[in-house]
C-alpha cells in the first residue's frame, strides 16, 4: 500500500532555521538537547543552555560585522562546538560554509576563497595552520575563531572570546539576535556545502533556510522520530547527512549525543544507548564483517549455533514480510536463538536501538536483511547534497529491503531519460555557487533536479536505485554492467572486504581491485599464525590470496556470466580519505582509484 503523506505542515513551518531553533528552545527549555564527551565523562546541556550559548556567539558574529548571507566557514570535525557555531552563524543571518577537517590546505583555501568567507571557525592548531600559512590568499577572512587552538588575540580569537564579545552586545541590545533572526527570509542562503566530487574542484551547493526547515518538518510529519528518541551522532557535520539530522532534531525535539571520532562509535553506542543513529553503509559493513569473523574464529559449537540462528532469523523475517504466519516450532527456535545470539548482537549497539538510518551510498540488501534477522532495523534513505540530504526514507512500519522508501511529503519524483531519477521540492538547492552553466545542466527551468542516478518506482511508490548513470559501463560484447551492484554483493559475501572496485568498460571481461579491512585482517593474522606481520605482508600472502579467490568464486556464482570477475588484484593498502581515494562520506573516488592503479588494471588485460 502506498503511504499517504500529510503535507499540512508545509503551511505552518517556521520561517527560517533561527526561528525553528528558538521555537525549540522555548518549547523544551529544560529538556536535554545535547551531550558530549569531556575527558572520560559525558556532559549534558539543555535546550535553554544551548540557546543562551548560541545567542551569545551569534551576537559576537554580529559585532564582528557578519551581514546577512555573508559566509562563515567551519573547518572542524563533528563536535558540540561545531553545532553551536553553525546555529550561531544562521541566527546571525550568515551562511555556514562547511570544510571537512581532512580537506587539504589547497582545497580549504579554495573553498574559503570561492565562498568569500568573512570569518572561519577552526577546530585546533592543525586547522589553524592551513589558514595562517595561506593568510595572504584569504583577503576576505577578517577573523578566525578557534575551538581549542592557540589564539593570538588579533586575527585568531577563542570561542570564549567571541561569546564575550556577544555578551557585551546583548547587555546593550538584548534583542539584537532575535530581531536579526526574525528578519531572515525563508529563501535566504543558510549553507554552502562544497561537494567533494570524484574529479576536479569541489562545487558549492547553495541551500536555503526553508530547505533545512522543510527537511526536519517533513521527517517529523512522517512520525518516524519523536521527542523521546536519543540520537548518537558521529557523522561529519560538514556533510549534508549530518546537517539534516540537526534540522530533524530541532523539529522533533529529541536529544543528541555528539562525538565525531569514528574509532569510538562502538564504545560510545554501549555508553550512550541511543534509540537511533544515522550512518554510511561502510559502518554497517564493518560491523557485520567484525561480528561474522569473530564468530568464525570461535569455531565449534558456538559457530554452528550462530549460523543456525541466522538461518532461522532470516526465515522468520521472510515469512513476516510475506504476511505469512510463523510455525510454532520455528517461533520457539527463534525465541531461543534470540536469547543466545541476537540479544548479544543488539547489546553491542547499546540495546535500545529502534532503528539505524543508512544513507550517503547504497546499502547491500543481504547486509540489511542480516541485521533485520538479529532484530536490528536499518531504514535506508536517499538524497543528495543538492536536495539538502533527505528526499526518500523507509518507514519503520513499512521497511522494504532493496528500496530507499517513498519520497518525502511535499516533494515529487519522476523518471526521466534512461530512467534517471528527477526530484522537485522544497529541499532542492538554489544552484551551484558561481557556476551558472553547471547549475543550468543540473536544474531544469521548472525546478526538477537531475540526480545522475538511475531508478525504478515499485507499486507502493518506493524508489529502487538501480545504478549511477556515469558508473554504468558497456563491455566490448555490448552488455551493460552496474559496478556498484556487484561491489556491494562482494562486501556481503566477504567479511574481510573493505572496498571492491569493478572495471571493464569496452573490455571483453570484468576485473576487480580489492582492499581488505585492516582491523579484520589484523585479527585474521593473529588466528592464522601471521600476528605481528605488516598489513602488506599479510594481504600479499598465499593464504590471503587463496581466501579472497574463494570469496570471488562465491560472488561469481551469483552473477550473470558477463558480469563475472575473471581477474583481480588485492591492493597493498586500504583506501582512505587522507589518500584522496575516498570522499569524507566514505564513497570511493572511482576515477582517482582507476588513475592511481592504471598500470595494474592494464596488466590484468595484458
Amino acid at each position: 500500500m502506498p503511504i499517504t503523506a500529510d503535507t499540512s505542515f508545509l503551511d505552518t513551518m517556521p520561517a527560517n532555521v533561527a526561528v525553528q531553533f528558538f521555537e525549540r528552545v522555548a518549547a523544551s527549555p529544560d529538556s536535554e538537547a545535547f551531550r558530549f564527551p569531556r575527558g572520560e565523562a559525558w556532559e549534558s546541556v539543555t535546550w535553554k543552555q544551548a540557546g543562551d550559548k548560541v545567542e551569545a556567539l551569534a551576537a559576537g558574529l554580529i559585532v564582528l560585522g557578519v551581514e546577512p548571507e555573508q559566509r562563515v566557514g567551519i573547518a572542524s570535525g563533528t563536535r558540540y562546538e561545531w553545532i553551536l557555531a553553525d546555529l550561531a552563524i544562521m541566527c546571525a543571518a550568515g551562511a555556514t560554509t562547511t570544510v571537512y577537517p581532512t580537506t587539504n590546505a589547497e582545497d580549504t583555501v579554495y573553498i574559503l576563497g570561492d565562498s568569500e568567507s568573512r570569518v572561519v571557525f577552526a577546530e585546533d592548531d592543525e586547522q589553524l595552520a592551513k589558514l595562517t600559512a595561506h593568510r595572504a590568499e584569504l583577503p576576505h577572512v577578517m577573523k578566525v575563531v578557534t575551538f581549542e587552538g592557540r589564539a593570538d588575540g588579533d586575527w585568531v580569537i577563542s570561542l570564549d572570546d567571541l561569546a564575550e564579545l556577544g555578551a557585551k552586545r546583548l547587555a546593550e541590545q538584548p534583542d539584537v539576535v532575535r530581531t536579526t533572526s526574525q528578519a531572515i527570509r525563508p529563501d535566504q542562503l543558510a549553507t554552502l556545502i562544497y561537494t567533494s566530487g570524484t574529479t576536479g574542484r569541489p562545487k558549492g551547493v547553495r541551500l536555503r533556510h526553508s530547505s533545512w526547515v522543510y527537511e526536519g518538518e517533513a521527517i517529523r510529519a512522517q512520525g518516524i522520530l519523536g521527542p523521546d528518541d536519543l540520537e548518537f551522532r558521529w557523522l561529519p557535520m560538514a556533510h549534508s547527512f549530518g546537517k539534516v539530522l540537526m534540522s530533524t532534531q530541532m523539529a522533533c525535539g529529541f536529544a543528541a549525543a555528539i562525538d565525531g571520532r569514528v574509532e569510538k562509535i562502538v564504545d560510545n553506542l554501549g555508553v550512550v544507548k541511543p534509540t537511533f543513529m544515522g550512518a554510511a553503509p561502510r559502518i554497517f559493513e564493518k560491523a557485520h564483517g567484525r561480528i561474522v569473523t569473530m564468530q568464525a574464529a570461535e569455531g565449534g559449537a558456538k559457530e554452528k549455533i550462530f549460523k543456525k540462528a541466522f538461518e532461522v532469523g532470516l526465515e522468520v523475517e521472510r515469512l513476516k514480510r510475506e504476511g505469512k504466519s510463523v510455525p510454532l516450532g520455528l517461533k520457539v527456535q527463534h525465541g531461543l536463538f534470540d536469547k543466545l545470539v541476537f540479544s548479544k548482537i543488539r547489546d553491542r549497539f547499546g540495546g535500545n536501538v529502534r532503528f539505524f538510518i543508512s544513507g550517503a551510498a547504497a546499502l547491500n540488501r543481504d547486509i540489511a536483511e542480516w541485521f533485520g534477522a538479529a532484530g536490528i532495523t536499518i531504514l535506508e534513505g536517499y538524497g543528495l547534497t543538492e536536495t539538502s540530504a533527505g528526499s526518500f526514507v523507509n518507514h519503520p512500519d513499512q521497511n522494504k529491503f532493496g528500496t530507499v522508501g517513498p519520497v518525502f511529503p511535499g516533494s515529487e519524483v519522476k523518471l526521466g531519460e534512461n530512467d534517471e531519477i528527477l526530484i522537485k521540492g522544497p529541499g532542492v538547492m538554489d544552484g551551484y555557487h558561481n557556476l551558472p552553466e553547471e547549475t543550468a545542466r543540473t536544474l531544469t527551468a521548472d525546478g526538477w533536479l537531475h540526480t545522475g542516478d538511475k531508478g525504478a518506482l515499485d507499486e507502493d511508490g518506493h524508489l529502487v536505485i538501480t545504478g549511477r548513470l556515469k558508473e554504468l559501463f558497456k563491455t566490448s560484447g555490448g552488455k551493460y554492467i552496474a559496478p556498484p551492484a556487484i561491489e556491494s554483493k562482494f562486501k556481503a559475501v566477504c567479511p574481510y572486504a573493505s572496498q571492491f572496485m569493478v572495471f571493464g568498460d569496452e573490455r571483453n571481461f570484468c576485473v576487480a581491485l580489492v582492499t581488505l579491512d585492516p582491523d579484520a585482517m589484523a585479527a585474521w593474522a593473529e588466528e592464522n599464525g601471521m600476528g605481528g606481520k605488516s598489513y602488506t605482508e599479510i594481504v600479499r600472502s598465499d593464504e590471503v590470496q587463496k581466501m579472497v579467490g574463494g570469496y570471488i568464486d562465491e560472488l561469481n556464482s551469483h552473477l550473470n556470466r558477463w558480469e563475472t570477475i575473471k581477474k583481480w588484484q588485492v591492493l597493498d593498502h586500504d583506501l582512505t580519505i587522507e589518500s584522496g581515494e575516498l570522499t569524507p562520506s566514505m564513497k570511493v573516488k572511482r576515477n582517482v582509484v582507476e588513475q592511481n592503479h592504471k598500470a595494474l588494471i592494464e596488466a590484468m588485460y595484458a
